[in-house]
């Protein structure tokens, strides 16, 4: 099932063609922890954060976040992430995957312009950043999987 955040989609692309259409470069899949019964598959489109100065910057300045939109904070290899919501004025959820995109922690509704760290553990590689309050709804948990063409060697991969 495509979520209803993703309507436009899902009504003009179905199946392969879904899949083939959400894997590019401008977009990020997300779905529900393998094996876990339930087949929710979110695409987002994203914003790609992949050098020190792009991802220092992150969506801090921003006043609003499209519903369908995210940043893809990408880093050159496993690490320690934590992130601080200074200078972000709109409240977001903050998802951690590994190496393989697999999300590992998710931080709901990070508070606007708090310098509180967040942690997202060891081992990140990939952080996805949302607005507020959409990852409970879409059904974003740990375990769940990630899919962009950036994420090499990813337990869903890419077409």
């Amino acid at each position: 099932m495509v979520s209803s955040l993703a309507p436009a989609l899902a009504d003009r692309f179905g199946g392969a063609a879904f899949a083939a259409q959400s894997c590019s470069l401008a977009r990020l899949d997300i779905r529900s922890p393998a094996g876990s019964g339930d087949a929710v598959r979110q695409s987002f489109s994203v914003e790609i954060a992949d050098t020190h100065e792009s991802r220092a910057r992150g969506l801090m300045y921003r006043r609003a976040l499209d519903p369908g939109a995210g940043m893809l904070f990408i880093y050159d290899r496993p690490q320690r992430a934590e992130f601080w919501m200074k200078n972000t004025y709109i409240p977001l959820d903050i998802i951690f995957a590994d190496d393989h995109g697999r999300v590992t922690v998710v931080h709901e509704n990070a508070v606007p312009q708090d310098l509180t760290l967040i942690p997202g553990g060891e081992g990140v590689r990939y952080v996805l950043e949302i607005n507020g309050g959409l990852a409970r709804r879409s059904g974003i948990r740990p375990g769940s999987e990630m899919r962009h063409p950036r994420i090499a060697d990813a337990s869903w991969p890419c077409p």
